[in-house]
């Protein structure tokens, strides 16, 4: 059975990433799973490898073909030389930020091309990149920009929980105005077109409700009525195994005791809070609609403890031995 070649960006040099890169790659079972890489520099891995006390092999590399897979060796990627030993942790610095950018866009190349199956990304920090001109918000919009996707579906994945969201970065009230009949109704046909290529035969879907209650025929709101109810309707129609929709605080209850394959959640913290709720080390994200396999942790570059030793690696590795499942399940069944 064939393994996918994940590569692991290894974020911002000021924040845990590379210690948590590290120390994934320390685990005998990821190289079981997936054929994995990191992609960074080599003075902040060394340095990363110092701070775990890690006696394994460390095998810098320009190349793919170069890489060894091999539990023991970490196989680097290195974009360039940099002044590494400048980088101070816990800081916003512009190289840093220049550094991570750098990683991502490498990964984005190696994944257009195909020579990777899968992008695992470590935390980047928004202020960093944006002292080196980055437009976009984060790691997802530079994805989406620089693979020329027609759409990039975010997924939140704890243990049996799946939920996508209908707008993220944006104001609450921005989020309300979001929640339009043509909008979910596109968002459906996505998500059953993403299960279906992973295997699900007819996966049941729920649309979680905007208002409490699913605004009590009305009582609390109108957007139930005007756009919810009817785009499940269309969503039916056009042959959809969709229902909703249901109320937020139940919804997401229901789908972990399996009574839904996935749920399309209607904004950012609908759906964070119940998913970091449920298990914050282990809430990663997947990107769907990539012409490759993109995962992520779900935390940020925690300056605060950076440099110490002491950050979780959890989420990151729970981020790629998942996104190897959802690959081995799309090419190998």
């Amino acid at each position: 059975m064939k393994k996918p070649i994940v590569a692991i960006t290894i974020g911002d040099p000021a924040g845990i990433g590379p210690e948590t890169c590290v120390e994934t790659l320390s685990q005998k079972e990821v190289y079981e799973k997936m054929n994995p890489l990191l992609i960074g520099a080599e003075g902040t891995i060394k340095r990363a490898m110092a701070l775990k006390e890690s006696n394994f092999k460390l095998n810098v590399i320009t190349d793919v073909k170069e890489a060894i897979f091999k539990f023991g060796t970490i196989d680097l990627l290195v974009t360039g030389e940099y002044d590494c030993e400048s980088i101070e942790y816990g800081k916003v610095q512009k190289l840093a930020g220049q550094m991570s950018v750098d990683f991502v866009l490498k990964a984005i190349e190696l994944g257009n091309e195909g020579i990777v199956d899968v992008v695992g990304t470590a935390p980047i920090h928004k202020e960093a990149i944006k002292l080196v001109g980055i437009k976009e918000e984060g790691h997802t919009e530079i994805f989406e920009n620089n693979t020329e996707s027609d759409f990039g579906l975010t997924m939140f994945h704890v243990r049996n929980l799946r939920v996508f969201f209908l707008s993220r970065h944006m104001s609450l009230r921005n989020a309300c105005d979001h929640v339009t009949k043509e909008r979910c109704v596109d968002y459906l046909e996505k998500i059953n077109q993403i299960f279906e290529s992973i295997g699900f035969d007819n996966p049941k879907i729920a649309l979680a409700a905007l208002n409490p209650h699913a605004s009590d025929n009305g009582l609390f709101g109108n957007e139930e009525e005007l756009e919810l109810i009817p785009a499940v309707k269309e969503a039916q129609e056009k042959g959809l195994n969709v229902v909703g929709p249901v109320p937020a605080d139940s919804v997401f209850h229901l789908a972990l005791q399996g009574h839904y394959d996935s749920i399309l959640s209607l904004y950012h913290d609908q759906g964070h809070i119940a998913c970091k709720t449920l298990d914050f080390e282990r809430a990663i994200t997947i990107t769907w609609g990539l012409p490759f396999m993109r995962s992520s942790v779900d935390h940020g570059t925690a300056f605060d403890i950076a440099g110490k030793g002491i950050a979780n690696y959890i989420s990151l590795y729970e981020s790629v031995m998942v996104a190897a499942d959802y690959w081995d399940m799309k090419n190998n069944r």
